[in-house]
């Protein structure tokens, strides 16, 4: 099973809210993946465990090995689907 670590600046609200649309795309699609929310600066210590991470602010920390998908469009609106396709892409 895939997992997904959702990141934003407290690790709460703004995950929260992306986390959950991305599980209810998931399930939609009939992808099991677990999905799970931290801070941004939890992220390199984390990533180890996690097979994509989503960030909801910019991200660029050279230490992060793992795939960082931007999860901004979740907050726009502006792009989302291209987001969720891609998301989907990692997790196939």
């Amino acid at each position: 099973m895939k997992k997904i670590l959702v990141a934003c600046g407290n690790g709460v609200a703004t995950s929260t809210m992306v986390a959950s649309k991305i599980r209810e795309k998931l399930k939609e699609e009939g992808i099991n993946a677990i999905v799970e929310q931290a801070k941004l600066l939890e992220i390199p210590s984390k990533q180890d465990n996690y097979d994509l991470i989503v960030a909801t602010g910019k991200y660029d920390n050279k230490a992060v090995t793992k795939k960082v998908i931007s999860g901004m469009p979740f907050l726009t609106g502006i792009g989302t689907e291209k987001v969720i396709e891609e998301i989907l892409e990692e997790v196939k």
